[in-house]
């Protein structure tokens, strides 16, 4: 399937969809941090999405893949894109608050540039790129508000530092998760399968580690609105996001993909005016307005469409 570097209605359809469901993680995940340790938040997270995954392909009538090399790309993008992330990004909210792990989180597209202009032939960084992530990223930090950094400027908690550093390794791991996944696009698997193989390899790796560290039969059950949070966090904010993650990286490009994290605070807060009755601040509208004038920056199409009716004719 060939890659479109200017995404279209359907691919920026996906995309808000796709914002929607990750800006849900960050509120699933500030429940979930509430009652169980980060392990085995991600762990129970990846077993539910994988069942889910599976259940689904075994529904549609689709053989599994059964190849060596499929495999080891399972456990590599599970790695990159599960496995420490998921990880890094829910300890990360015992430390520091669920707005300012977005705002760290929504780099992801500015390494996602660099990485994808030193690994790939395709995806090299361009100004307009650069400048639209920025302005983006701008908007987000300006759309959560001062307050959010209140705490840094006053001096930093041991505990806050490292929280921040974990979720900006996150985005790292993400970046190179974003390039590491368009192998799967040369395998011809269909988009449920990267998303089911990459969520088992998930659990397969973490499962040991979170027996043995942290005990979960020993922990607190947790009630009604822990386990929606879980049911939330593992069937929409994973498996149904992994899907059409991997749909748009067929047809959009890593670079295109990784701006969902720009979208992902703004997301978070749209959900909160709807489910919790939360007001938007007129702060909220200014980011938003950074955040389009970014993305029609990276994209590029209303930049040209714009210098091209400006330019002179000869």
């Amino acid at each position: 399937m060939m890659v479109t570097k200017e995404m279209g209605l359907t691919e920026w359809s996906m995309l808000g969809g796709l914002s929607l469901l990750w800006g849900g993680s960050f509120l699933f995940n500030g429940i979930l941090v509430q009652t169980w340790p980060p392990l085995t938040i991600v762990t129970a997270r990846v077993i539910l999405a994988a069942l889910s995954l599976w259940t689904f392909v075994r529904l549609s009538g689709l053989a599994i893949p059964r190849g060596r090399d499929v495999w080891l790309a399972f456990f590599g993008m599970g790695l990159l894109n599960n496995v420490i992330p998921f990880t890094l990004i829910v300890w990360g909210q015992t430390q520091i608050a669920s707005g300012l792990a977005a705002i760290l989180n929504a780099t992801t597209p500015l390494f996602g540039v660099l990485v994808a202009h030193v690994l790939t032939t395709d995806e090299k960084l361009t100004v307009n790129r650069l400048a639209g992530v920025l302005i983006g990223i701008a908007g987000v930090a300006w759309m959560i508000g001062p307050s959010v950094f209140a705490p840094s400027l006053s001096g930093h908690a041991g505990g806050a530092l490292w929280g921040e550093l974990a979720a900006l390794a996150a985005a790292v791991s993400y970046a190179f998760a974003g390039i590491f996944g368009r192998r799967f696009r040369r395998m011809g698997l269909a988009p449920i399968m990267p998303a089911a193989g990459q969520v088992t390899a998930s659990a397969v790796l973490l499962l040991p580690v979170a027996l043995l560290v942290d005990r979960p039969w020993t922990l607190a059950v947790g009630g009604l609105e822990t386990w929606s949070a879980l049911i939330g966090l593992a069937l929409f904010s994973t498996a149904l996001a992994y899907i059409i993650f991997f749909r748009i990286l067929a047809t959009a490009g890593a670079t295109n993909l990784m701006l969902v994290t720009i979208l992902i605070p703004p997301s978070a807060i749209l959900l909160g005016a709807i489910v919790l009755g939360e007001q938007l601040a007129l702060r909220h509208l200014a980011g938003l307005v950074l955040i389009a004038i970014g993305l029609a920056a990276i994209d590029g199409r209303l930049w040209r469409k714009i210098f091209a009716r400006s330019a002179p004719v000869h």
